[in-house]
């Protein structure tokens, strides 16, 4: 039997190639869809154009991508950098010099709260220390902590949002662990939310060396924040009153553009953020506002023109035109950290010709060649095979013939 199965070399080519032919049919990339009951497959479709690319925001100058009806935006906007996201969505509308490294002032208290809001209950009572009120920067904006008197945390929280007050940020960074501890923290949670443009010297935004911002991370912290009930709350509190012992005395948010002080008309549907100044930063906001089922958030930082009001009216006149522009404008850019990219499987982990299909840019053509490579080699063997046992059939023959 095993002698005339031998004796057949053409029967075992044929079942060679056959094998051969049945890999290459097989595979999930070169199966052929020629067939009279089978539906042609569909050519894949083509591959999304992304809606933006964050490389504008790179770029130096205004950076908008209008649309038909889309407004202009406001010339009188004089800033050195300034930017307008959607606060929900993240996608930034315009810019000016986005990623800009700039001091931020007392906007850097809003990276503050959301790196240590969560670590400390609103309700707990702490008396303040002498120490804690040591390295209070001269000429700092106070709400009047006092040594040796109790304060519950929600309180310095307020003197920290309405009044901007350096001697409550202190007394919650002792809370904390220490201000090293929480300057370090702070730097943390800007990489967590991907502003890449924060380096944090000092909590409180007091002018420091080396303490920078930027418009586009300003606005990824006001962002953040209104998604934070307890921030926003905060944040959108006008008047409240502070405690000094047996009484207390009010306080107003310094933010104009929310309480209409100093001649400053307060802008409809505006939720807060943070305002700021110093001399060498100038003047710095983050504002956010809400009309129509969309909220804004609009970043100014140091206005070159106009004096003391101009952020304000600067922010005004970029919310105007945020509003009239979302929907007539594409987006320049996006407040959301990138995606981590997941590397693809490695040979040695994935299974079967599946494997193979897996490519980073979506390309079939190297698993073509992958799968193709592989069934030649696998058809080479067979006909390999076939001519060695041949070799070894006439062998045989040959002996046997001499033998007869």
């Amino acid at each position: 039997m095993v002698i005339r199965y031998l004796s057949r070399p053409s029967s075992v080519r044929t079942a060679a190639l056959a094998l051969g032919a049945l890999v290459l049919l097989s595979s999930p990339v070169l199966s052929s869809p020629a067939t009279a009951s089978e539906a042609p497959a569909e050519p894949a479709p083509p591959r999304p154009v992304p809606a933006y690319s964050s490389t504008l925001l790179d770029r130096a100058g205004t950076q908008v991508r209008p649309g038909p009806g889309a407004p202009a935006v406001p010339g009188s906007v004089s800033a050195l950098a300034w930017v307008v996201a959607d606060a929900h969505t993240g996608e930034v509308l315009g810019a000016r010099n986005a990623h800009r490294p700039l001091p931020p002032a007392s906007t850097l208290k809003s990276l503050f709260a959301l790196a240590t809001l969560p670590r400390l209950k609103a309700d707990m009572r702490h008396v303040v220390s002498e120490h804690e009120l040591d390295q209070v920067g001269e000429g700092s904006s106070m709400v009047g902590v006092a040594e040796g008197r109790a304060y519950q945390v929600a309180d310095l929280w307020r003197g920290v949002f309405l009044s901007s007050g350096n001697d409550a940020v202190h007394v919650l960074a002792g809370l904390n662990g220490g201000l090293r501890k929480t300057v370090q923290e702070m730097r943390a949670k800007a990489r967590e939310l991907g502003a890449r443009d924060t380096h944090v010297v000092s909590p409180d935004g007091y002018d420091a060396a080396g303490q920078v911002s930027s418009a586009y991370d300003l606005a990824v912290f006001g962002k953040a924040g209104l998604a934070d009930p307890e921030f926003a709350r905060y944040c959108s509190t006008r008047v409240a009153r502070f405690p000094a012992g047996g009484w207390s005395y009010p306080i107003q948010n310094t933010n104009r553009l929310l309480t209409g002080a100093d001649g400053v008309a307060p802008y409809p549907g505006l939720l807060g953020v943070k305002n700021g100044y110093t001399s060498h930063a100038g003047s710095t906001l983050i504002s956010a506002a809400q009309r129509g089922g969309r909220t804004l958030v609009v970043t100014v930082m140091n206005p070159q023109e106009g004096g003391g009001r101009a952020v304000y009216e600067e922010a005004r006149s970029l919310l105007d035109w945020g509003f009239a522009a979302a929907g007539k404008v594409r987006p320049v850019g996006s407040l959301l950290p990138p995606k981590e990219t997941r590397p693809a499987p490695s040979p040695a982990h994935a299974g079967g010709q599946a494997a193979l299909a897996v490519q980073p840019d979506d390309s079939d053509w190297p698993a073509v060649l992958l799968v193709v490579a592989g069934s030649g080699v696998l058809l080479a063997g067979c006909v390999m095979a076939v001519r060695r046992r041949r070799a070894t059939v006439a062998r045989r023959r040959g002996a046997r013939r001499i033998v007869l």
